[in-house]
């Protein structure tokens, strides 16, 4: 399409409305006016050329990507496809509908979806992780994010900005839709654009200023961004909310409305007439091969841990980055600038260009991990686990896309001692078992740590790995095998009186007590329950049945632990013997480790009372 020529456009963009129009007004919900707004941009970078794609191969490595942060407009988003002839009217009327893959936000199951959104303030961090993979693999495609004005309030997307401009992701382009009005009202700057291209310019961005329904002002716009040599772009567009349709154009109370049947014949005669046999044509992608990564001929063995010689958990995890990236070649490290903490800077000084310093922006890293993954990569991500509490809502919003992340928390519990509450990670566990199909493993020692990261990617979905802090003795030998969902028991007679099952630091506290306590006659069996999710029930239940009592001692807060976990695992099943739970109930506080187990009750000496107290 002669780009200089605006009239195919301008019928395109009454097609794409008409689609609009009739989803919703079929669906009898969805938000018409969001996307209405966005229309003329988005029209003129599907079909002037901008947009390069195979729409037979969604998953080619070498297409441009789109994401819709401003989720909302999904109308939109399907009726471009629509209007590109990749789906019919048919399908564009099942809107909303059960069972439809046009669901009420973007999903995956619309085979054109590059990521789940809908919780605003994403799109962008995961057009980060997705431009920086074509920065990796050396590949062409851009990638593009809509983003509404509304959702510029978070702070995710600022975290964003400022990482891209860094990495200086000139791939990138932005699209704010300033339409001016929110779900309730008037935004924050209504249409006070300049507000938004200065606060772009001032993060580093190439801010670029025009009429979102000027298609004059948007193809040169689109020109400028992907002739950028060094910056990303952020196009900021002056918009019209319901643009097209006069009666509800730029008018207050229309968001997340639908038109009644009558007012959506109303609203197709002020549209015009529209060409339903219309369909544009989308550029096709560069023809470029995936790269092969070269490793050096001699590969990283697991390192020797001598049995005398404690090793943190937390160092096992950089150590077998570094040995499982010849393995697994897509792996990437991203690490929120504690890698010094995490051990990832092990892996960082091996492949520095298979690392990504993200800095302390733990929402932004969660993303732009998202965007690496859904481009076939498999990332682990890691800080310390308190800090991925404020990333929540990415790692929720993960799992409808599909993802493939290794989550790894380091500083877990009280056991990391002086620093103090704010560091200590006592709610991980249980956000991580929260999240759907998620596996949560907690390793003891470096051998278990060196396996279980093997395991991790070796499973397709996302996996939260707890580390420690503190040296750990070594537990097992090098032959020992581990897998998602098994467990090891390492004490056990015929005589069990009670079962300690634990994980981590008070793995070894409960080793520690079962000693003590033998000497007094009371034989207690002793189970690593490294994988927290999925659990091993059916040795809970051989515990359960074989013995009086089961405690679980665990350096987490009782809500959505360890002891939570089994007791869902046991609580379908006849099984007479009492759970009980040794976890973290009082205000942590400053101090050295030994002393803030004991003071929590989580110690040697605390099962040991708990242990004669039951007996």
């Amino acid at each position: 399409m002669d780009t200089k020529n605006a009239a195919p456009l301008k019928n395109l963009a009454r097609l794409v409305r008409y689609f609009i129009l009739l989803s919703t007004t079929k669906a009898g919900s969805g938000h018409p006016t969001s996307s209405l707004s966005a229309t003329d941009i988005m029209t003129a970078l599907f079909f002037c050329g901008f947009f390069r794609a195979d729409l037979d191969r969604p998953e080619y490595h070498n297409n441009d990507r789109l994401i819709f942060s401003k989720g909302h407009a999904s109308p939109l988003f399907y009726s471009l496809y629509a209007a590109a002839g990749a789906v019919s009217e048919e399908e564009v009327k099942t809107l909303r509908k059960f069972g439809s893959a046009l669901e009420g936000h973007p999903m995956p199951s619309f085979r054109h979806t590059e990521a789940a959104t809908g919780s605003l303030g994403q799109g962008l961090s995961i057009g980060v992780g997705m431009a920086q993979n074509a920065k990796t693999d050396k590949l062409s495609y851009n990638t593009f994010v809509l983003l509404g004005d509304s959702e510029m309030a978070e702070g995710s997307v600022w975290e964003s900005m400022q990482i891209a401009a860094h990495y200086k992701l000139n791939n990138l382009i932005g699209i704010i839709d300033v339409n001016r009005l929110g779900q309730r009202g008037e935004t924050m700057y209504g249409h006070d654009v300049d507000s938004y291209a200065k606060k772009a310019a001032a993060f580093g961005w190439n801010a670029i200023l025009i009429d979102g329904h000027s298609f004059e002002d948007i193809i040169r716009a689109f020109e400028t961004a992907l002739n950028e040599k060094e910056k990303p772009t952020m196009i900021v567009a002056k918009t019209l909310k319901g643009k097209g349709v006069p009666f509800i154009e730029n008018k207050d109370g229309w968001h997340g409305k639908a038109l009644s049947p009558e007012e959506f014949e109303k609203a197709v005669k002020e549209l015009g007439d529209t060409d339903m046999m219309l369909r544009g044509k989308i550029a096709t992608p560069e023809e470029l091969p995936l790269p092969r990564p070269t490793f050096p001929a001699k590969l990283p063995e697991t390192p020797e841990y001598p049995k005398d010689k404690p090793v943190a958990t937390r160092k096992a995890y950089g150590n077998a980055l570094v040995r499982l990236l010849p393995k697994y070649p897509r792996l990437v490290s991203l690490d929120a600038e504690v890698s010094n903490s995490t051990f990832a800077e092990t892996f960082h000084n091996a492949y520095p260009e298979r690392f990504f310093e993200m800095f302390i922006a733990e929402q932004n890293m969660a993303g732009a991990a998202l965007g690496f993954s859904r481009r076939g990569k498999i990332p682990f991500v890691s800080t310390f686990g308190a800090f991925f509490a404020r990333a929540f809502d990415q790692i929720r919003m993960s799992q409808y896309s599909d993802a493939n992340i290794k989550f790894v928390g380091s500083h877990v519990g009280v056991s990391i001692g002086e620093d103090g509450a704010s560091q200590m990670a006592l709610e991980d566990i249980a956000i991580f078992r929260a999240v759907l199909r998620s596996v949560v493993l907690y390793p003891s020692d470096a051998i278990s740590t060196e396996r279980l990261m093997e395991e991790a990617a070796k499973h397709y979905g996302n996996v939260y790995i707890r580390t420690t802090r503190k040296e750990t003795p070594i537990l097992y030998g090098t032959d020992e095998k581990f897998q998602i969902g098994g467990s090891k028991t390492l004490r056990e007679s015929k005589n069990d009186a009670v079962t300690i099952i634990a994980a981590g630091v008070t793995l070894f506290e409960s080793l520690a007590a079962a000693g003590e306590l033998q000497k007094d006659g009371i034989a207690a069996r002793v189970i690593d329950l490294y994988s927290v999710k999925p659990i091993d029930r059916e040795t809970l239940l051989k515990a359960a049945r074989e013995t009086k009592a089961i405690i679980v001692v665990e350096d987490h807060y009782p809500e959505g632990g360890i002891a939570e976990a089994a007791a869902s695992a046991l609580a379908q099943e006849k099984v007479h013997a009492p759970l009980y739970s040794l976890a973290v109930r009082k205000m942590p506080r400053s101090g050295k480790p030994e002393e803030l187990l004991e003071y929590e009750e989580i110690s040697a000496k605390a099962i040991i009372r708990k242990i004669k107290e039951i007996v």
